[in-house]
C-alpha cells in the first residue's frame, strides 16, 4: 500500500477525527482540493454530493486501513 504525503495524512486524520466534511465541489486551486483528488485517486475517500457547491468527503475502508498502519508505525 501507498504511504500518504504529509498533508494526505492531515486530511484522512481530520474526515477520521470529525466524521464527513464538506468541501468545496468546484476547484478552486487550493491545496485543499488537490490533496482531496489525491486522496480520492487512491481510494482513500469518497465524495458524493452534499449541498449547492460542496460535496461530503468520506474515509472509505481503504482510507482507514491505512491510518491504522500509520499508526502501528
Amino acid at each position: 500500500m501507498a504511504k500518504p504525503l504529509p498533508q494526505q495524512t492531515l486530511l484522512l486524520e481530520l474526515i477520521s477525527m470529525s466524521g464527513d466534511i464538506a468541501v468545496p465541489s468546484e476547484d478552486d486551486g487550493t491545496l485543499l482540493f488537490r490533496t482531496l483528488g489525491e486522496c480520492k485517486a487512491a481510494n482513500w475517500i469518497r465524495l458524493s454530493p452534499f449541498g449547492q457547491g460542496f460535496d461530503k468527503a468520506s474515509l472509505t475502508a481503504s482510507g482507514r486501513s491505512i491510518l491504522k498502519e500509520l499508526v502501528a508505525t
